[in-house]
This record gives structure tokens, sequence and C-alpha cells, in this order.
């Protein structure tokens, strides 16, 4: 499938790669389709890029990488709705912000997503443990790759 985009131009991805968000992002309603682009194997950040508007796109990544005690609680009927059966077959993505040189992230409102049947939700977090701008790192230091973390 071709996906047209602002910021690399038309790129080829699998039809297994798209995302559905039936209430789309918060702020982006609108949106329901998008995919996850991957600018180098072992990177630690990824395009979330929509599939019905070329100029949106989010930077996401895996919020345990940066903050290894996180975790999102999910709900039964949250897991019906996006049809988990167990939550090893969830994966979980917070939006990054940039602010002077920290980058930030969303730890309120992070994305589940099924990585069996693609379907994500946006869930916010009822405890104020984590906020929506929580420091990951300084630009300019090295960003550690899901190599580095695996081993």
């Amino acid at each position: 499938m071709e996906v047209r985009t602002s910021r690399f131009g038309t790129v080829n991805i699998a039809d297994d790669r798209v995302i559905s968000f039936q209430k789309g992002l918060l702020g982006f309603a609108d949106c329901k389709r998008f995919c996850l682009l991957e600018p180098a194997e072992d990177a630690c950040f990824f395009w979330l890029q929509s599939l019905e508007d070329p100029d949106l796109a989010f930077v996401v990544t895996d919020p345990m990488i940066f903050v290894p005690e996180y975790s999102v609680p999910i709900r039964p009927e949250q897991m019906a709705e996006l049809g988990l059966a167990k939550l090893d077959d969830a994966q979980v993505f917070v939006v990054v912000n940039k602010i002077d040189r920290q980058l930030t992230g969303n730890l309120q409102g992070p994305l589940v997503i099924n990585t069996l049947n693609r379907t994500g939700e946006q869930v916010v977090l009822a405890e104020k443990r984590w906020t929506v701008r929580h420091p990951l790192m300084t630009v300019g230091a090295a960003a550690p790759s899901r190599k580095a973390m695996s081993a």
C-alpha cells in the first residue's frame, strides 16, 4: 500500500502494518487509520503516520525503554474493545514531544495496540502519577536502542 506523507514523500507499507484506532486519537477523532514507520531496525522512536492526513504524524516510543517502572492498567472492558485475550498481545506507545532540548512523553495518555488484530486505543489514565510531559531524555544525549535494552 502506498502512503502519502508530508515528511517522507510516498512510502510503501505492507497492509498488515495498518493500525485502526476506532475512536481516533485525542484531538484527532476523524483520523482512524495509521501506520508505524520505523526509521531504522534498532530505533527506539517511530512515526505514527495518519493514512487519512499526510500532514498528521506523531513521534512515538515504547515508554518502558525510558521509564522501566511504567505500566498501563487496562480494564476488562478496554481489553474487550481491543479484542485482547491477554496483555502479552498488547504493545504500548506514548506520543513524544520536544520542549527545548528535552524530549517528553505523554505517559497520561498512552496508546495501547493489539499486535494481533492491529487495533488501538488511546487510554487516559485516571492515576495522576504520570504526566503528559514526562521527561524521557535530553536531546544531544545518546538514546538507548532496542538492541541495547534487550541485551
